[in-house]
């Protein structure tokens, strides 16, 4: 059973490729990726005594690269990275690789984690908001007709064939659908909805002037006064300039006349 197992480590019930393990290693792999590679060739080469294939082993780089790097034929405009100042690499591990040129320089453990980002998948509907769907699905397809049903999916948390029921009236509660607001009913943000309308809306044609009915007057119909205003046009301009000039006159001497009255 022992030499089973040691052959078949799959099996027995000793598998050490759990999910966890598996989970881990990929979120080591993830934290010990070198920064900046050429960069961080570029200050090995200037400040240690490493041989060029130790350089191009730990920075993932081909030798004749880090020859054109130490001639200053490549990565001129580069700036050295300092792995140690990054905890990426020690002083010590250094040290052993330059007394012994055979020593491949290994990265430092990280101090920190880094867990994988998760892929987003479908958006989560809460149980009590799922039969608001349809009104939501039927609100779209109405409103937003440049939205494609991929986007819909995306937006409600739905799929294409409930969305190609609801727009061809085959749901089997179409009779009693109404057509409601998705951002009304918490399934998705006005953030969201108005990224994917812009998304659709990139690249259709300007809706015609019968597209959109109600066009805008023209200049000549604005600029046409009423009525009313002309009439009071029309008076201002019976005003006699004379009665105006008289009147002007006789309220600046009757300052004139007090001011003698005075003394």
């Amino acid at each position: 059973m022992r030499l089973y197992s040691a052959i078949f480590p799959g099996h027995c019930g000793d598998n050490p490729r759990t999910a966890t393990g598996a989970d881990d290693r990929r979120t080591i792999s993830m934290a010990q990726t070198l920064l900046m590679p050429k960069a961080t060739a570029i200050w090995l080469v200037d400040n240690t005594a490493l041989s060029f294939d130790q350089i191009a082993q730990f920075c993932k780089l081909h030798p004749l690269e880090v020859k054109a790097i130490a001639d200053g034929e490549a990565a001129q405009g580069i700036k050295g990275l300092d792995p140690i100042s990054t905890g990426q690499l020690s002083r010590d591990e250094i040290a052993r690789a330059e007394a012994n040129p055979n020593h491949k320089l290994k990265l430092s453990e990280p101090k920190v984690r880094v867990p994988e980002s998760k892929r987003r998948g479908p958006r989560y509907t809460p149980v009590s908001k799922r039969q608001d769907r349809p009104n939501a699905i039927l609100w779209l397809v109405r409103n937003h007709p440049e939205l494609k049903d991929a986007q819909i999916s995306r937006l409600v948390g739905t799929t294409k064939s409930t969305i190609e029921q609801i727009r061809e009236r085959t749901h089997w509660n179409s009779a009693n659908l109404a057509p409601m607001d998705p951002v009304t009913l918490g399934l998705c943000s006005q953030i969201d909805l108005d990224m994917e309308v812009e998304k659709a809306s990139k690249g259709r044609p300007l809706p015609t002037a019968a597209e959109l009915g109600a066009t805008l007057q023209s200049a000549q119909e604005t600029e046409r006064l009423s009525p009313s205003y002309e009439r009071e046009e029309e008076k201002e301009k019976e005003i006699d300039a004379d009665a105006v000039f008289r009147k002007l006159s006789s309220l600046r001497s009757a300052p004139k006349d007090e001011d003698d009255d005075q003394y």
